[in-house]
């Protein structure tokens, strides 16, 4: 095998200049990593933020806009199975492309995915203390701006100490919120479709129908604009895949976990789905649409009564879960970035104690939090500006990816149907789905009054800004190091093991 198997010399482990300190193999098993990828989505705030929106967009036919998301995340997922089973790399994507399309991309890929993190840890520790007050009946405070944001950023620190502990502390704090998360969703749903049926509702209810799910019901442009909601409401499985260096069975396991995670998600989205338009109706949801408290702080009292609580709890579980679990794509795709010299060297170090990227962890909850505080002061309304802006990074890395994988493994798509259908055209649709609603993305967000605050920023929609203002600073930084120290770009391109193909696996982290 030489060098441009797998763009580092031989012998090595990726990008590493010394071996003292690396992540610890083995820490965790499938079913943590399971858990990690969907705690990552935080399905309940998810929920919560979206299903207003969609229904406002397409009526009693969310259900089958949330069906139809479903599909290009599951193309994704399948990518990124298949690359992870060539390259245990943390860092994926950014690892990935720069073997498929080289360092440019790479580099752009993985500068998207820490970015992805930095927007939206602030906002996710918000909305768990936000709700976590709500849920012990302490409103005055939740509405307390100061008292908020304070017990915000120490929620991050917080989290950020867990998962520099340790990976195995991590996903056995998350075993603990995935459960109460599921578990109160599943009270709420089965408790709404009884009222339901019992005729109990308290609101505009209707009896479900199976003819929900077809995605075309509402007509093609309600389809467009509910997948710009829908298909983001599953972003984050793919954490499970950014440890795989640190979970066992690393070439296959963290890819099952994060296709698993995209179908228990959609399980998870259609049932409570179809229990909250079933309960609520599409007039209450449509008219709350931009206030996911409403979704689920009212709806919840009124399905619930008393035990409202337990729904409170549910969001707040749920982002205090995503909180943490969006840390680590961040912080292991910076590592993974440093040890091959695409970044400061200081971001590949590694606690000796806790085998964990202390450095890159802490840099990242420092600028997510300086980020949280600085928009905060322009409104409120900024914050849910910069998340609108997730949409644009999210839809070019997994867009890339899926690209990618097309790409690496192009010489063997037409040994057999297989290698063609999942490793080539499946990947290939679900990267040309992303690109296509990253470019509605563009021109959605180019309107100001499109925007939550519904103001103009040069012209633009803030959002709009936002991303290409990342943008620009990515590719600013991306030069400013190609010309500081341009190791990283004097890497070549790697080839596929045909073994890795035919799924004979010799293992190894980093080295197929």
């Amino acid at each position: 095998m030489d060098q441009g198997d797998h763009g580092r010399p031989e012998g090595t482990l990726p990008g590493a200049d010394s071996g003292e300190d690396t992540l610890q193999a083995g820490a965790i098993g499938f079913l943590d990593a399971l858990v990690i990828g969907l705690n990552s989505t935080s399905p309940a705030y998810s929920l919560a933020a979206v299903i207003g929106p969609i229904v406002a967009i397409a009526g009693i036919y969310a259900p089958g806009v949330m069906l139809a998301s479903f599909v290009p995340m599951l193309l994704i997922a399948a990518a990124f199975y298949y690359l992870n089973k060539v390259d245990q790399d943390c860092g994926t994507t950014f690892s990935w492309v720069t073997r498929a399309m080289g360092p440019w991309a790479g580099w752009l890929g993985g500068w998207a995915i820490t970015m992805t993190g930095v927007l939206v840890i602030g906002s996710l520790a918000d909305v768990a203390v936000h709700f976590g007050l709500l849920a012990f009946g302490l409103d005055g405070l939740a509405a307390n701006t100061v008292v908020r944001q304070t017990l915000t950023v120490v929620l991050i620190l917080a989290m950020t100490a867990v998962c520099v502990i340790g990976t195995e502390l991590s996903a056995h704090f998350q075993d603990v919120l995935i459960l109460a998360q599921v578990l109160f969703l599943l009270v709420f749903a089965v408790v709404a479709i009884y009222r339901v049926y019992a005729g109990t509702s308290t609101l505009d209810a209707l009896h479900p129908s199976v003819t929900w799910l077809n995605p075309f019901g509402a007509g093609g442009s309600a389809l467009t604009g509910g997948l710009l909601l829908g298909v983001f409401i599953y972003w984050g499985w793919e954490s499970a895949v950014n440890l795989t260096e640190e979970v066992e069975d690393s070439a296959t396991a963290p890819g099952k976990a994060g296709i698993w995670s995209t179908l228990v998600l959609l399980v998870t989205y259609l049932s409570v789905g179809f229990a909250i338009v079933a309960y609520a109706g599409t007039k209450f949801l449509s008219e709350n649409a931009g206030e996911e408290e409403a979704i689920f702080a009212v709806l919840a009292h009124e399905v619930m009564g008393g035990w409202d609580w337990m729904v409170l709890l549910a969001v707040c579980t749920s982002a205090l879960a995503s909180t943490q679990t969006t840390i680590i794509p961040a912080s292991r795709t910076a590592l993974s970035m440093a040890r091959r010299h695409a970044l400061p060297p200081q971001l590949a170090h590694i606690h000796h104690r806790f085998h964990t990227p202390d450095v890159s962890t802490w840099w990242v909850a420092a600028i997510a939090i300086v980020w949280y505080l600085a928009v905060n002061q322009i409104s409120e309304n900024a914050l849910l500006d910069s998340l609108t802006a997730l949409s644009l990074l999210i839809a070019f890395y997994y867009a890339l990816t899926g690209l990618a994988c097309a790409v690496y493994y192009r010489r063997h798509l037409l040994e057999n149907a297989h290698n063609l259908l999942l490793i080539g055209v499946g990947p290939l649709v679900g990267a040309g789905l992303l690109a296509w609603l990253l470019v509605e993305s563009v021109q959605d967000m180019s309107n100001p009054r499109n925007s939550a605050s519904g103001v103009s920023w040069f012209g633009l929609g803030p959002p709009l800004v936002i991303g290409i203002g990342i943008a620009v600073a990515g590719v600013l930084l991306m030069c400013f190091w190609r010309i500081r120290d341009g190791r990283f770009w004097q890497e070549r391109r790697g080839v596929v093991d045909p073994a890795l193909v035919r799924g004979k696996n010799r293992g190894g982290p980093g080295c197929p």
